[in-house]
């Protein structure tokens, strides 16, 4: 592992340094896992200055809108309510606190490790109301859309789905259409891909004459994936394709046949990003009595930004974490201000954890 990642090193620098440009080449990780290895096992220091890595919408709590938090907050906050969701979740801000604080005066909030067992904590109680936390992309949808189908079929009727599942090929078209965020090519994440395979990227290629190349998460895997970027644009080529073995290009063709039979895509509000068309994921008119937005008559809320919170520019690579006023400062991981410091997957709570302050600013 160390000889190769020595070797990619200097095919990287070496590239890098062929490449006439008067500007630094920005690519973007697309993946909250990819931003947490290349922190821990600091890349960027390995890196040539020109080469900038730039964190994307790839942290599933990160790019959830504020408005949403707010409405899961106030669902915990109801009698008969017991809110299931993923652990990252529960501490992120809103405007009525936390779920984490919700927990604390009274709300029944319990972490789960997947929508099935969400489905059980149903069963298991019959006389409340189980709204399961529907966040993340296309590696996690398709456990929901399992639950749903689980939950019709043996007539589960207290459970329900918050929805807030979001597709990340339209998010990364959004962010290449930005007229104040440039992207030379994208670091594609390996768990996405798996399900959608490395062409569902091909669309975007031709668009945009961007590099979208899948890698998996050691150092290695990542330093290909930077260096195969690197070889097109000095090449002057782009295309799709993966350099992590675990991804093909068809993807899981039966998890994606389990999407389509189970939600249908629908305009998402996304934070900083906006509302982008076909992006999110709602059930079907089918599945509508597991619709918690659809059956529990949920309060309007406005979408919004934390006051000095930059985490929406952050995910959009317009700022570092160390840019951000608030941060190690007002916003830590043990009093988090943002979702980036809060999630296991996002771009602050990895810089303050790994990265020192000149490489977490710099690079």
């Amino acid at each position: 592992m160390v000889k190769a990642v020595a070797e990619l090193c200097e095919k990287i620098h070496d590239t890098v340094a062929r490449l006439d440009d008067t500007q630094p080449v920005r690519i973007m990780e697309v993946c909250g896992t990819h931003t947490m290895s290349v922190a821990r096992n600091g890349l960027r220091s390995l890196l040539p200055e020109p080469l900038r890595l730039i964190s994307g919408p790839g942290c599933p709590v990160c790019v959830t809108d504020q408005s949403y938090i707010d409405s899961a907050v106030a669902l915990a906050k109801r009698p008969g309510v017991i809110v299931a969701t993923y652990g990252d979740m529960v501490r992120v801000p809103g405007r009525s606190g936390s779920l984490a604080d919700a927990r604390a005066a009274g709300g029944e909030v319990e972490v789960v490790y997947s929508a099935d067992q969400a489905v059980e904590l149903a069963r298991d109680n019959p006389d409340s109301r189980v709204v399961f936390l529907g966040v993340g992309f296309e590696t996690t949808a398709p456990g929901t859309a399992l639950a749903v189908k689980r939950a019709s079929e043996e007539d589960v009727r207290n459970f329900s789905v918050f929805t807030a599942h979001k597709l990340i090929v339209p998010a990364m078209r959004a962010l290449l259409s930005s007229p104040d965020i440039r992207i030379d090519g994208f670091l594609c994440p390996g768990h996405v891909s798996v399900i959608l395979g490395w062409g569902a990227y091909e669309s975007l290629v031709k668009e945009f004459s961007a590099p979208c190349v899948v890698a998996g998460f050691d150092p290695a895997q990542i330093l290909s994936g930077i260096a195969e970027i690197l070889r097109q644009l000095e090449a002057g080529e782009s295309a799709a394709c993966s350099v992590y073995p675990a991804v093909t290009r068809e993807g899981n063709r039966r998890a994606m046949e389990l999407l389509d039979e189970v939600f249908v895509a629908d305009p998402a509000v996304w934070r900083a990003l906006g509302k982008i068309p076909d992006s999110g994921l709602e059930l079907r008119d089918e599945y509508a009595r597991f619709d918690a937005a659809r059956q529990l008559d949920l309060p309007e809320s406005e979408s919004y930004e934390l006051p000095g919170c930059r985490c929406g520019d952050v995910i959009c690579g317009r700022c570092r974490p160390r840019d951000c006023g608030l941060f190690g400062t007002q916003c830590t991981p043990r009093e988090p201000v943002g979702p980036c410091m809060v999630s296991s997957e996002g771009a602050c709570a990895a810089a303050y954890k790994y990265e020192a302050p000149a490489a977490a600013t710099e690079r």
